[in-house]
């Protein structure tokens, strides 16, 4: 079982939205150090301060994880600041919304990089650490989008696919090697926070409210839960597609259950 009250723990994109959420719960939870890594300067400076309010030891890093530079610089002064990180929450993320001949290449490597090759960069920092002391949390946060796939989130879907890979053999090799490392990877429905804003959904699949799905994803890291899915039908997704013929798979998902429709009217963040 890993513990919130006195850990260290850091937050990639903790300066908003579940990231910032999260930050929030786990003072409440009564954690010993907060350290928060963002790309926004200003929603930094405003959560660090608002946060400080409830909690002596509350550090903010502006760091861009699409930059491995910079991770690797902002991990350096986390850990000569101060020693350890418990729990590493792999937060950050975007999502562009468009089909897939509408991304540049620019949308591509940036999606990637942030949601996919930056989880691994930070963890690489810390993860030597947590072997050396065999203590140590990992939370990936993925989607349920890295299960299914879905029209305008192409390449969204594929960054999220390869954090469950990751995280599934990261989680197996803790285990190989007999280190207590836990990991715990995250793949919920939409969550109602700016980053899908537009987004519509049928009554069979609601969309998360953001207090409810950061509740149970800090419960899921205090019982070392291997995966975090939200809402409960997210748990049969992989049962049906693997019974399921494909097309049959679509049109339950698609057509019934609308989800291949969730992004026609997506805005996102403005």
């Amino acid at each position: 079982m890993s513990f919130i009250k006195n850990s260290t723990i850091l937050i990639t994109g903790g300066a908003s939205g579940i990231g910032k959420l999260m930050g929030s719960m786990a003072i409440d939870k009564g954690c010993h150090v907060l350290i928060i890594w963002d790309v926004n300067q200003q929603l930094l400076e405003q959560t660090v301060a608002e946060f400080s309010d409830r909690l002596k030891s509350v550090q903010g890093y502006l760091v861009d994880v699409s930059n491995t530079e910079q991770i690797h610089t902002a991990a350096q002064r986390t850990i000569e600041g101060n020693g350890k990180v418990d729990i590493l929450i792999n937060n950050a993320g975007i999502v562009v919304g468009k089909y897939f001949h509408e991304h540049t290449h620019s949308d591509i490597d940036r999606t990637m990089s942030i949601n996919t090759d930056a989880q691994m960069h930070v963890t690489l920092e810390f993860l030597p650490g947590m072997i050396k002391r065999n203590s140590g949390h990992i939370v990936n946060i993925s989607s349920a989008a890295g299960m299914v796939g879905n029209p305008k989130m192409s390449v969204y879907a594929a960054s999220k696919w390869a954090v469950i890979g990751w995280s599934d053999s990261l989680r197996l090799e803790m285990q190989k090697l007999g280190c207590d490392i836990k990991v715990t990877c995250v793949t919920p429905y939409y969550i109602s926070t700016g980053m899908f804003y537009g987004v519509k959904t049928s009554f069979f699949v609601p969309i998360n409210k953001p207090e409810a799905a950061v509740q149970k994803i800090l419960t899921g890291i205090e019982k070392n839960a291997l995966y975090v899915r939200m809402p409960l039908i997210v748990y049969t997704l992989q049962f049906f597609k693997g019974i399921l013929p494909t097309r049959w798979f679509d049109i339950i998902v698609g057509q019934f259950l609308k989800v291949y429709h969730t992004m026609d009217e997506f805005i996102g963040r403005t």
